[in-house]
């Protein structure tokens, strides 16, 4: 049996592009643009073999940035060989001086820094690197040392000011690389840098896309269940969502899905999940109503910790009851339950150490918070994926837009929007002004716009306000909108002043019991997304 945690072996898996992780904070954006060009991307550590780059059958490589200094001790460095194999290679930052230096080139610390938007000039604008761009154009650096002298048989492609040798190209080996960041779109012709690399120069086609995806998985899934039935733990988020509609398009009635309603949930999901999800996909659904059980485990709790680890506890024992039910149901039909449908993210794996790339960042439900007696093997038909590629699957499966544009929403969901106990008043009045904020936003057309926004109730804290000729004692509730790409790190969104004096007016008008709006402008770090 499969370990928990392990997804066996897809079939007609595509040669990747391996993305080198230095130890980039834009790894994994870099993996994601070389995606957005239609090419299957993977990140893999910097440690990599020769042999493990040979294994692995990439089509191209794609060495990323990083904060050291070649020369620095202990400093992230390459296996020469694996500019021997064959294989194009693009370098980015420190992977372009890493090259440089295992090539036999100079890279040195000259004194002349360059950091955020650059000037830079083109010195072969017609090479097919830098091919269809203007001979001027801005890039974002980031970097103290720099190539002072190019490797034996390089062209030198582009120079700043302060940098002679900004880009550089060797066709006949394909090796390539530039001292900027073409990932940020700071870099004006990033991507087209990017694409001309993959398309043009290592002759990759653009077929990375969800339709391919899907005949993809639906096809991999077919090769791991075979005529066994599957259970999925259905919240209602993105991920499980598209997740069991790509099981149930590769094995319909065999997948049995799982809701449970815990009383945390935001307005009218429930009923999105049981009639509309439904509606649209066919699946069966068995729904747990255990809103007491929730609210009676969380009595007189205020600890945020304690909280997660209440509801995350509380969640498990219920739907492991849900789960014997329909193992027993299935045995009695001489079909066991063999499968467990996980909505497993690539940034997931990458986080938590399990991706072959980065340090373990944290710890996520998915991976590596399973028990080591999982009966189960586990179906993962996501976890090679971002989460726009998910939102990208799930409108082609023809998922509700209610369900593919949600905004992320945590676990623990409301229960973790609540600073202070949670109680069913507290449950309703948040539900109450998060509904208001989702529907201004949506009536803004801002929903693609922001990546999240929470709203937080301080049920801990009152403030004196007035209303009509009377004082009011009410609560604040807490806006925190933000944008991102990935959710590592954040930005609070800049949203219209008439669109959060429509949202304070209506809250403070028809939520009875909140009398203050206020807005969290902290990005991440130092903040986090969530106040709990």
């Amino acid at each position: 049996m499969t370990k928990p945690g392990v997804t066996k072996p897809g079939v007609s898996d595509p040669s990747p592009v391996l993305v080198v992780d230095f130890g980039a904070q834009y790894a994994q954006l870099i993996a994601r643009r070389v995606r957005e060009a239609g090419v299957y991307s993977e990140i893999v550590p910097h440690a990599i073999s020769a042999a493990e780059v040979s294994a692995k059958n990439p089509a191209a490589i794609v060495l990323s940035g990083g904060p050291s200094s070649v020369y620095e001790p202990g400093a992230p460095s390459l296996d020469a060989g694996i500019l021997d194999l064959g294989i194009p290679v693009f370098g980015i930052c420190y992977g372009f001086q890493s090259m440089a230096a295992a090539l036999g080139g100079t890279v040195a610390q000259t004194g002349g820094r360059e950091y955020g938007a650059t000037p830079m000039h083109l010195t072969q604008g017609e090479h097919p690197l830098v091919a269809g761009q203007p001979a001027d154009q801005t890039v974002w650096m980031s970097h103290g040392d720099q190539v002072a002298t190019a490797p034996a048989g390089f062209d030198v492609v582009a120079s700043t000011e302060a940098t002679p040798v900004a880009a550089f190209a060797n066709d006949e080996r394909r090796l390539y690389g530039v001292q900027w960041h073409p990932e940020v779109k700071h870099s004006e012709f990033g991507q087209r840098v990017l694409e001309n690399f993959l398309h043009d120069l290592a002759g990759l086609p653009g077929d990375w896309n969800p339709g391919n995806i899907i005949d993809q998985q639906v096809a991999n899934i077919r090769a791991q269940v075979g005529d066994a039935r599957v259970i999925c733990g259905l919240s209602g988020g993105v991920d499980s969502a598209v997740a069991a509609a790509l099981v149930h398009k590769a094995v319909g009635d065999q997948l049995v899905c799982v809701f449970v309603d815990h009383g945390l949930l935001r307005q009218d999901e429930r009923r999105q999940v049981e009639e509309d999800y439904v509606a649209a996909t066919g699946i069966r659904l068995v729904t747990v109503d255990v809103r007491e059980q929730f609210l009676t485990a969380l009595a007189g709790v205020t600890d945020p910790e304690d909280k997660r680890k209440i509801i995350g506890r509380e969640f498990i024992r219920t739907f492991e009851q849900a789960e014997r039910d329909l193992v027993a149901e299935a045995a009695a039909d001489g079909e066991p339950i063999r499968f467990l449908v996980q909505g497993t993210l690539y940034p997931d794996v990458v986080e938590s150490g399990g991706g072959s790339g980065t340090a373990n960042i944290k710890s996520h439900h998915n991976v590596g918070g399973l028990p080591d007696d999982l009966q189960f093997e586990l179906v993962e038909p996501l976890r090679a994926l971002f989460k726009d590629e998910v939102r990208a699957i799930g409108r082609q499966l023809g998922l509700p837009h209610e369900i593919v544009g949600r905004q992320p929403f945590p676990g623990p969901g409301l229960g973790i929007r609540i600073v202070g106990e949670v109680t069913q008043e507290r449950l309703d009045l948040l539900r109450e002004a998060d509904a208001i904020v989702r529907a201004e936003l949506t009536a803004a057309g801002l929903d693609d716009q922001i990546w999240q926004c929470p709203v937080v109730l301080l049920a801990d804290v009152r403030s004196v306000g007035v209303m009509g000729d009377g004082r009011t004692y009410g609560h604040p509730v807490v806006l925190r909108p933000v944008s991102s790409e990935d959710a590592m790190t954040a930005d609070w969104t800049r949203l219209p002043y008439d669109l959060l004096a429509k949202i304070s007016n209506r809250i403070t008008n028809e939520v009875a019991g909140v009398n203050r709006v206020v807005l969290d402008v902290t990005s991440k770090p130092p903040g986090t997304i969530e106040w709990e």
